[in-house]
C-alpha cells in the first residue's frame, strides 16, 4: 500500500493588505504540493515570488487568507492548545539567516534547552544529555553549549539552527534557503551535513531556493514558483532535461555551464519585461507579460496544470509542445554524438 503525504497543501493562499487603499499583495496565490515521508522536495523560483512567504504560511508564521495546510491528513486549522502545539512541534522550520534566527544573549546550551522545554523535556539531566546528542549530531563540540551565539561564525551559527529544530524530533523540516547566506567553502560542508541528517533521521523537507544546482544536488522533485503560482512540478531529473515552460527554461538558462565551449554555443530564452507587480497581477497566465511565446489566449484564461509525463506537469498553453520539442531536441544531439 502506498503511504499518503506527510505534509499537503491544498489551494493555500496568502494575502497582505498593501499600501494602496482597498488592495492586496498577492502573495501565494491557491498553491498545492504534497511532501512524503523521507523525501525532500525543491521550491524554487526568482525572489520575491512567493517561496518564503508559502513556507511561513505553512507551519503558521503568516496567516493564510484560504486553503489547507494538512499534516498526517489533519487540517491544522482546526486545532488548538494542546493538539496545535503537538502538531507543531512535527513540523520545524530552519531559516535563511543564521545572524537573526538566533538570540545573541543565549548560549547556544539555552537555545536548544528552550526547544526542548517545549518539546516537554522536564528532566534537566535529559535535557543536558540531549543538548550534547544534538551537538555532536551537527558536529559542534560539547564545549560550545557555554558560548553565545555572537560568538560563533556563520557556518557554526547554522549547525546550530539544524540542532534547534531537530531537538523536537520533526517529522517535516521547511528549510528556507539554509545555506544562502554562507561563503560557498562553508555551504558545501554546511550542505553535506543537512543531506546527511535527513538521510538518517528520515525527515521530509521542504528545500526552498534559488540555486538551482543545489536544488538537483538534494530534491527527488521540484516545484517552479512564478508570482505567487506553482508553474511547473516534476521530478528533478526529468525538469533539469525537459523543462516544459518558459519561466523553468528561463531559470535554468540562467545557470552557468562550467565548460565555457557548451556556454558560448548555450540559446538563453529570450524573456522580454519587468516582474509584475504582485499587487496586480497580470490576468490569465501571470508570465506572459515576459514571455516571448505569449498569444492573447494567455491572458484571457489560467493555464490549467498540463500533464506531460509522470509525475511532470506544466501551467502553460505550450506545455506539451515544449516538452516534446525538447525531447526531440535532445534525441537529434544524442543522434549526433
Amino acid at each position: 500500500m502506498t503511504q499518503g503525504p506527510v505534509l499537503k497543501v491544498e489551494n493555500l493562499q496568502t494575502r497582505f493588505k498593501s499600501a494602496q487603499r482597498g488592495k492586496f499583495v498577492h502573495a501565494v496565490d491557491d498553491v498545492s504540493i504534497e511532501l512524503y515521508p523521507g523525501e525532500i522536495v525543491g521550491l524554487v523560483g526568482e525572489s520575491g515570488c512567493g517561496k518564503s512567504t508559502l513556507g511561513r504560511t505553512i507551519v503558521g508564521l503568516e496567516k493564510a487568507s484560504a486553503g489547507r495546510v494538512l499534516l498526517d491528513g489533519v487540517d491544522l486549522s482546526t486545532l488548538s492548545g494542546r493538539a496545535l502545539r503537538s502538531s507543531r512541534r512535527a513540523l520545524q522550520y530552519i531559516f535563511q539567516d543564521p545572524y537573526s534566527s538566533l538570540n545573541d544573549r543565549q548560549t547556544i546550551g539555552e537555545t536548544i534547552d528552550e526547544a526542548l522545554l517545549i518539546a516537554g523535556i522536564r528532566s534537566r539531566t535529559d535535557r543536558v544529555r540531549r543538548t550534547k546528542e544534538l551537538l555532536d549530531q551537527v558536529g559542534l563540540a560539547d564545549a560550545v553549549r557555554d558560548r553565545h551565539t555572537r560568538e560563533l561564525s556563520g557556518g557554526q551559527r547554522q549547525r546550530v539552527a539544524i540542532a534547534r529544530s531537530l531537538a523536537v524530533n520533526p517529522r517535516v523540516l521547511i528549510c528556507d534557503e539554509p545555506v544562502s547566506a554562507l561563503d560557498l567553502s562553508i555551504r558545501a560542508q554546511v550542505m553535506n551535513l543537512f543531506l546527511r541528517l535527513q538521510k538518517d533521521l528520515g525527515v521530509a523537507c521542504l528545500f526552498i531556493a534559488h540555486d538551482l544546482g543545489l536544488v538537483r544536488q538534494a530534491a527527488s522533485r521540484v516545484y517552479v514558483m512564478y508570482l505567487g503560482k506553482i508553474v511547473e512540478h516534476a521530478p528533478s531529473q526529468e525538469l533539469y532535461d525537459h523543462p516544459s515552460h518558459p519561466y523553468a527554461q528561463m531559470l535554468l538558462a540562467s545557470v552557468p555551464e562550467v565548460d565555457p565551449v557548451v556556454e558560448r554555443q548555450r540559446k538563453t530564452p529570450l524573456m522580454i519585461g519587468e516582474v509584475p507587480s504582485p499587487t496586480n497581477p497580470p490576468s490569465g497566465c501571470r508570465f506572459r507579460t515576459r514571455c516571448s511565446l505569449a498569444v492573447d489566449e494567455c491572458g484571457r484564461q489560467v493555464p490549467p496544470m498540463f500533464k506531460l509525463s509522470p509525475g511532470h506537469t506544466s501551467a502553460c498553453l505550450f506545455a506539451k509542445g515544449l516538452h516534446r520539442r525538447k525531447r526531440s531536441a535532445l534525441m537529434s544531439e544524442a543522434e549526433l554524438v
